[in-house]
Order: structure tokens, then sequence, then C-alpha cells
């Protein structure tokens, strides 16, 4: 005789099909794949289960069902205030459509973004990478194994988020041309960062259309930290203003120039990107690229479900891109070039 449920040992289907007086089978079947059992019995079940207060084991109804109801959200820097938006967005979209979200940290590492997804990848109904360190090739091998899609990364057969920084780097540069400047460098981010090399491209086909040259400094981190390197770096090029890949780095370029008594904006003028928390409290408030970060999350589950969604008929029109408008705010980080020396 089966010991009683209680603290030690949760309700199982043998307990509900005992109090209901039907096969365990038939508990499996009502609790899983409803319509396969008649109302009267699937009603009498149900009631069973809801008296012994019956927590279903997730895992079991996983390998019954094909699926877990978990999704893992992968960033490369849980401490980025960019991805705070991100996991917003992502966890608001799961949870309303009844998902757990799973976040890992990869560290900046596309090794151990591809570890944790082959690791992981039976315990996920999908995974939303939001700007993958790993290779095109990589990535197009991940996504014949989990269903993925993307954040700020562009890959033929795999879908994507992205968040039109590039137009938005182009709408920096020709606001920094408007007030004079020349001489513009471009503050490199992680050299295997997909969004990096499109700024800079973009950066590049401004200074073709009015025949200049802009300088790139970098790779950098990141980071705050690496602020003091790429400070010094841009002054050591004689810019008059620069780009930089993100906030973070932007802020830390800020506190070194007041370091060196550099005057912002009347000695080198500076703009960010993404529109972190707190890019406008920073000394002086930074002129970015505002970017619809949450949204971003929301748009990423919004396409992951729907290549999850088995009921759904395949459809030639499923879109597997959807670009995300930005635009340039204007802070005290920006002003007139200085004037050239005599």
């Amino acid at each position: 005789m089966p010991r009683p449920a209680g603290p030690d040992r949760p309700v199982t289907i043998n307990d509900i099909a005992a109090a209901a007086g039907v096969a365990a089978s038939t508990v499996s079947r009502a609790l899983n794949n409803p319509g396969r059992v008649n109302a009267a019995t699937r009603e009498r079940i149900e009631a069973a289960a809801r008296e012994l207060r019956y927590v279903p084991n997730s895992p079991a109804r996983a390998l019954s069902s094909g699926r877990t109801r978990a999704i893992a959200v992968l960033v490369s820097d849980v401490t980025n205030p960019f991805y705070f938006g991100v996991i917003r967005g992502t966890q608001q979209q799961l949870k309303a459509a009844g998902y757990a979200q799973l976040l890992i940290d990869t560290e900046d590492s596309g090794e151990l973004e591809a570890e944790m997804l082959h690791k992981m990848r039976r315990s996920l109904d999908g995974a939303i990478l939001a700007a993958s360190r790993l290779s095109d090739r990589e990535l197009s091998r991940l996504a014949g194994e989990i269903p993925l899609v993307t954040i700020n990364r562009n890959i033929r057969g795999v879908p994507s988020a992205i968040i039109d920084t590039p137009a938005g780097i182009s709408q920096a540069a020709e606001h920094l041309l408007s007030l004079g400047h020349r001489d513009i460098a471009y503050v490199s981010g992680p050299q295997r960062s997909w969004p990096n090399e499109a700024r800079w491209h973009a950066m590049r086909e401004v200074a073709s259309r009015h025949r200049l040259t802009f300088t790139r400094v970098g790779p950098f981190p990141s980071g705050r930290g690496s602020g003091p390197a790429a400070a010094d770096a841009v002054l050591n090029t004689g810019a008059t203003a620069c780009i930089v890949f993100n906030d973070l780095l932007a802020i830390g370029i800020l506190q070194r120039l007041r370091e060196r008594h550099v005057r912002v904006p009347e000695d080198l003028s500076v703009v960010g990107c993404d529109d972190i928390f707190g890019a406008d409290f920073c000394h002086p408030p930074l002129t970015t690229l505002t970017a619809p970060i949450e949204q971003a999350g929301r748009v990423a589950v919004s396409m992951l479900l729907s290549r999850l969604d088995r009921s759904a008929a395949p459809s030639p029109t499923t879109r597997q891109q959807v670009m995300l408008p930005v635009h340039l705010t204007v802070r005290a980080s920006t002003g007139p070039a200085r004037p050239p020396s005599p």
C-alpha cells in the first residue's frame, strides 16, 4: 500500500487515480492531453487534483509533452545596464505566455555561450541570445539544435530583433559634422561584437559621403573600466569629437577626461550609444542614441514563441527579422568644434 502523501511525499498521479477511481494512465492523459479523455472523467480527475493540491512535476510533464515551458535568455554581461531593459522585456513577455525565464551571463565569451546552450538544450524550449559573441557558423549550427532568436545579430536563417544603431550612428555623425567637427574618432567595442562592426561601417559611409577620414581606436571591453585607456587613445588622435560603442564606455571616458582637465564639450565632444539608465545623470549629461531596448526583448520573445507554436501552420510571410529604430538624444556632452590652433 503506498505511503500517504504529506509534507515528505508530494501528491502523485497515483494518488489522484485512487481518489478519482481511474487508472493512473487516464490521469496522465487528462492532465497532459485533456482532449483525449471524456469530459465527465476529466472533471472528476481535475476535482480530485484540486482537492489533493496536486503540483505538476515539470520534468515529468516535459518528458510526456516534449515541452519544458522554459526559455533561456543569454546576455554577455549581466552588470551592463543595457541588458536590464532586455531582461525586463523578455521577462514580462514570457511570464504573460506562461513560460519561465532562465537568465545566463556568458561573461562576454562565445565559448561559454556555446557550452551553456549545448548543456541545457534538452531543458529548454528555446533561447534568446542578446549580442551573441558566437561566429555565424556556430550560431547556424546551434540554431539547428534548439530554436533561437537573436537580438542585435544579423545572420541568415536565424530570426533576429535588431536595434538599428547603425542608422543612429549616421545621425550622430551628421550631428557632429553640423557642429563643425571634421576630426571624429570611433571608440570601438569588443572585437567579436557584430553591432560594433556595423556601427563602424555606418561611420565610414558618412565619412565617405563627406570625403573625410574618421579615426578608429580600440577595440576596448565595453565596461566603464575601459574608459581611461579609451580616452587617452582618443586624445592621442587629435580628434575634436568621438562616437563611442556604448554608454558605459562613454561614461568611463568622461571620468578620465575630467581627471586630465579636458573640457567636454569645449575641447572634445562625446556621443554614446543605448541611452542606458544614468546616461543623463553623468557630468555632463551624455548625448547618446536612444534605443528601444525593452521592446527588443519583447519582440524577440514574440518571434521565438511564434516558432514554438506547433498549432500554427508555417507561413512564408513569417518575419525573420524585425528592425527597431533609434533616435539621437542631444544633451550637453556635444557642442561646436574648438577652433584650430594658430
